[in-house]
């Protein structure tokens, strides 16, 4: 194959822990976000800001809400809503079939990430399903006791 000269690395600029603790991440997907210049370069710099964020399908589009992009500290009367509802871009089949899971199954659409893939600014989009709080202190349990043998085996290795 040819490489053409494009590079497909993979820069996360920020995660939402929160969403692996409180939801069951079923699948992921990839998908672009429309952004404005301002808002890019906020990016760039890493003010975004995941936390309490979700996303929605209507029309046959869908939106990313609470996904908060910090205004450009030079960016003045060009600087848009923190707030303001981002559109995401996906193919209109995989929209259309994840808006099916979330009206019919009860599935959450959840972002998990957002990073460079190039110059392109992508979001991975999480299918969950919500945890009660026993599950979460299920998780919690297994994680700790995933540390305790890392931490038995690395001591046991140097004896």
């Amino acid at each position: 194959m040819a490489d053409n000269g494009k590079k497909s690395e993979k820069r996360v600029i920020a995660y939402n822990r929160k969403a692996r603790h409180d939801y069951f991440v079923e699948d992921t997907f990839e998908a672009g976000l429309s952004l404005f210049g301002t808002e890019v370069k906020s990016v760039r710099s890493g003010a975004v800001n995941l936390k309490d964020s979700f996303c929605y399908v209507k029309d046959g589009e869908i939106f990313a809400v609470g996904l908060r992009i910090s205004p450009y500290e030079k960016g003045n009367i060009f600087n848009r809503d923190p707030l303001r509802e981002k559109k995401l871009l996906m193919h209109k089949r995989e929209i259309l079939r994840l808006g099916q899971y979330v009206q019919r199954d009860s599935y959450t659409l959840v972002p998990l990430s957002l990073y460079f893939s190039g110059s392109k600014v992508k979001l991975e989009l999480g299918l969950c399903k919500g945890k009660k709080l026993y599950d979460k202190r299920e998780s919690d349990a297994k994680r700790d006791a995933k540390r305790e043998i890392e931490k038995a085996t690395k001591y046991s290795v140097r004896d």
